[in-house]
């Protein structure tokens, strides 16, 4: 078999078994305990940033707190997304992308700089504007390949949190879902992926694994794959009797990304 049909055969393996077992078992515990505020939405799950590091920042949106601040603020998903509808609404994508950005950078020190000068490029709020009409008309992954390699220094990590708001956001969202893809949620589905390939006896499991599950630079393909096996594993979960909420796949984005399950264990 060649790379690309090894590739395609551990895609399709992957599909045929989304999650084992012992993963809707350690789902459905972090669900009924650390998990249980989200299980009627993500909406709550927030992140810890200083506003005071972002006073470089233009476009920066209303809902958020003064930038004089210099003690720990926090954001949810919910409020990333109301600030994102409002500025959708008037026009202001750089503002969009500053919200989804703040909340996917949280207090990391380099993201304040990296975003000015992603806002400084001066197509950025045109890439942004036609993104959205892509996810609007033609769904995530359309979006998706607008946005690959449009503005220097904003990569998959990062629109794919702006196009997870952007969905939110919309009266009508994708279908599927747009999802936030980072490099911690790829390493998980890595290795959920070599543990698959190895299982249903494909050669070179793990060096077919790390092909198609890189750290970053995703094809749209390998988006499109990673949206279609979160929503049917999401499907899994909901049909498990565990208490999983029908149509949550960004709930299963949340607890792969907080490292919930370990497939390599």
């Amino acid at each position: 078999m060649s790379r690309q049909e090894l590739a395609d055969a551990m895609d399709a393996e992957l599909m045929a078994r989304p999650l084992p077992a012992a993963a809707v078992s350690v789902l459905g515990e972090w669900l009924a305990g650390t998990g249980a505020p989200y299980a009627t939405g993500t909406g709550a799950h927030a992140v810890t940033y200083v506003p005071e590091r972002w006073s470089g920042v233009p476009s920066w949106p209303e809902r958020f707190p003064e930038r004089s601040l210099t003690a720990t603020a926090t954001v949810s998903r919910a409020q990333v997304t109301d600030a994102v509808r409002e500025a959708v609404r008037g026009g202001r994508w750089s503002e969009a992308l500053v919200a989804s950005y703040v909340w996917g950078q949280g207090r990391i020190g380099y993201g304040p700089h990296r975003l000015k000068e992603i806002l400084a490029e001066p197509n950025t709020p045109h890439v942004l504007a036609e993104a959205a009409s892509a996810l609007r008309d033609d769904g995530a992954v359309a979006a998706y390949r607008g946005l690959r390699g449009a503005v220097t220094g904003l990569g998959p990590a990062f629109f794919t949190k702006f196009l997870y708001f952007l969905d939110l956001a919309a009266d009508v969202p994708a279908a599927p879902r747009a999802l936030v893809l980072d490099q911690r949620v790829a390493h998980v589905v890595r290795a959920h992926a070599t543990r698959v390939g190895r299982e249903a006896g494909l050669p070179s499991a793990s060096e077919t694994a790390a092909w198609i599950w890189t750290d970053g630079g995703w094809t749209p393909h390998r988006y499109e794959r990673y949206l279609h096996w979160v929503a049917t594993a999401s499907g899994q979960l909901a049909s498990a009797g565990i208490g999983w909420p029908e149509d949550s796949p960004d709930l299963l984005e949340l607890a792969l990304f907080d490292g919930v399950w370990d497939p390599a264990s």
